[in-house]
């Protein structure tokens, strides 16, 4: 009797251990499978985003070009890249997402306007992806022409760059290249984590790199 006794206090103690090393891990785990999805989901946009340039270098015609050559604003030069890309991604340009939506940094730090990655404008497009177009004003060969920015899942959270908002280089001739192409793997590793910006991560994850807590 003593001994069925001890056993069912033994196999108590064993489950409620399981119990508190599931309710310990489970949050670690959804957590990784979230971002495994966005990483998956990114990968996928940036592929259909690179065909969908491809496709517009070689449609766009003579008078386009002129227009961005004679585009006096960056928003003038922005809007034209707009009316591109909008056909291609279903953008939406009559309703924007509310003022309260911000992208912060991964590590949680805000994007300030007047910074490399703040966007002035937002636009809802397919499958209630957010998309922001920016232009940079550079005129240096092999520099950037515009940046443009993808929130994969859209006004939900947690609208940070490097978990669910990745972005691309736009080049002269409808080159693309994800944010982060120019850093080396210490630099990647470093900079797609909880320690830093997130905005090397639309690279790092296109090449097999995963985040790193």
């Amino acid at each position: 009797m003593a001994k069925k006794k001890f056993w069912k206090v033994e196999y108590s103690i064993t489950l409620l251990t399981l119990f508190a090393l599931i309710m310990l891990f489970m949050p670690v785990s959804i957590q990784n499978k979230t971002q495994a999805l966005f990483i998956s989901r990114w990968n996928e946009r940036f592929n259909r985003i690179d065909y969908m340039f491809s496709v517009i270098n070689t449609h766009i015609s003579d008078d386009i070009i002129k227009s961005f050559s004679e585009a006096k604003t960056s928003a003038e030069k922005e809007q034209i890249l707009l009316a591109l890309v909008k056909p291609y991604l279903r953008i939406n340009t009559d309703w924007k997402p509310p003022k309260r939506y911000k992208i912060r940094y991964m590590n949680n730090a805000k994007v300030y306007k007047g910074q490399m990655y703040y966007f002035d404008d937002f636009y809802f497009a397919e499958k209630n992806l957010i998309v922001g177009i920016k232009d940079l004003n550079n005129t240096g060969i092999n520099k950037p022409l515009f940046i443009m920015m993808f929130d994969i899942n859209g006004m939900l959270p947690p609208n940070k760059w490097g978990k669910d908002v990745f972005g691309i280089n736009i080049y002269d001739g409808g080159k693309i290249e994800p944010f982060g192409s120019n850093m080396s793997m210490d630099e990647l590793r470093r900079d797609c984590s909880s320690e830093g910006t997130g905005i090397g991560c639309s690279y790092y994850y296109k090449i097999g790199g995963g985040f790193d807590g």
